[in-house]
């Protein structure tokens, strides 16, 4: 199913899980060098069914690895009410997107730790297994990538499978902003100041000299003939010191906006079609007299029901428009997420809000559920104008 630019495999507990067109090259990059490698171990050709299966099951099992790292930072964001608007694997590796920041500093470092913490026993779980089964020497060579170690070409694939997720690890934990480490480093700074911008200037200037540091070996990597391994650290450098400095700019003005609501902004009276409307009134009454090209639907108590598209509308046959209720045609949610919020929620958590990026607005309903108002891209923006300046 295809979402944009990406491509959804799958939802867990309600939280959508995708791939950017850029995992399929390290995947294919991944599967190549591993083919290789179990072609050696196993003392036959790299394009022999064997290897390539292992190099395959290794790839899975190395993305799903970092699933469930970012599926831990989810579960744990999720008790502690934020909403995860999904699970994106890119060129990177992946990144779980919450519709908000944490509201303390315990909540930051737990939502930042889980998700190491689950890596760490995917790690010793794997590492167990390949030591009660090949022994510490042969699976240390096995862990080292060398290709005499005397194992079968599944606990080559175990060892490899521990050391990717030992490596995942040790990198995340690195107190470089925005990674797992420099969230942490953000949590203990935040506890400490009691100012979360404070923090997170401290942990972003922290994690912009790691970004350099980054950028600086490789280059040094690349004109040493290590091209790819170079240019990926160095790109990963670029990707920090970019997310730091957007991170900075944000969080200053997040922090402005904090104590404004949803409420406060919205539009009180917003325009929505009784979901007992026929298909052909909808057409005649709202979308051809607004030229909107999607409006709220409510039922007879005015609770929000969900949201119809003028493209659905259309693609009712005419001589049907006449019996077709509207109510047939409406959209609850979306892959994208909810198509509403409290309007006691507070205004920031709208700026991850990807069905507010996708229509340009978001219905607000009250206690009951019922539609109360509609908070627009616009609305949000001038907010952040007016704290900005």
């Amino acid at each position: 199913m295809l979402g944009g630019s990406t491509i959804t495999l799958l939802h867990v507990r309600g939280i959508r899980i995708s791939v950017d067109w850029s995992w399929f090259f390290v995947l294919f990059l991944v599967i190549f060098w591993l083919s290789n490698f179990y072609g050696n171990v196993l003392g036959e050709s790299s394009s022999s069914t064997t290897p390539f299966v292992l190099a395959l099951l290794s790839a899975l099992g190395f993305f799903g690895s970092i699933v469930l790292h970012e599926l831990g930072h989810a579960f744990v964001a999720l008790r502690h009410g934020i909403g995860i608007t999904g699970i994106q694997l890119w060129i990177f590796g992946g990144v779980a997107r919450m519709d908000r920041e944490s509201d303390s500093p315990s909540t930051e470092f737990k939502v930042a730790i889980a998700g190491p913490l689950v890596t760490l026993v995917i790690a010793a779980a794997l590492t167990a297994v390949g030591l009660a089964a090949a022994g510490s020497e042969e699976f240390r060579k096995a862990m080292l990538v060398e290709s005499d170690a005397g194992t079968s070409g599944f606990l080559s694939m175990v060892a490899w499978l521990a050391t990717i997720n030992l490596l995942v690890l040790v990198f995340n934990l690195l107190p470089a902003f925005p990674m797992d480490g420099g969230r942490v480093v953000r949590a203990i700074a935040w506890w400490r100041t009691g100012d979360r911008t404070s923090a997170t200037r401290i942990a972003a200037g922290l994690g912009r000299v790691f970004a350099y540091i980054f950028i600086a070996v490789g280059l040094v990597l690349a004109f040493r003939g290590l091209v790819f391994s170079g240019v990926w650290l160095a790109l990963i450098g670029v990707l920090i010191n970019n997310s730091a400095r957007a991170a900075t700019m944000q969080t200053a003005v997040t922090g402005r906006i904090e104590g404004i609501r949803v409420a406060d902004v919205m539009d009180r009276e917003p325009v929505a079609i009784p979901s007992q409307m026929s298909v052909e009134e909808a057409l005649e009454q709202y979308f051809l007299r607004y030229r909107w090209t999607w409006f709220p639907v409510v039922d007879a108590a005015h609770r929000f029901l969900g949201l119809v598209v003028r493209e659905r509308a259309d693609e009712v046959p005419e001589p049907s428009r006449t019996t077709s209720l509207i109510s047939e045609l409406v959209e609850s949610d979306s892959d994208d997420g909810t198509f509403h919020v409290s309007e006691d929620a507070r205004l920031d958590t709208l700026l991850a809000n990807r069905t507010m990026r996708k229509f340009g607005a978001v219905m607000a309903v009250d206690d009951e559920g019922r539609l109360s108002g509609v908070v627009t891209a616009e609305q949000v923006g001038r907010a952040l104008r007016d704290a900005a300046s």
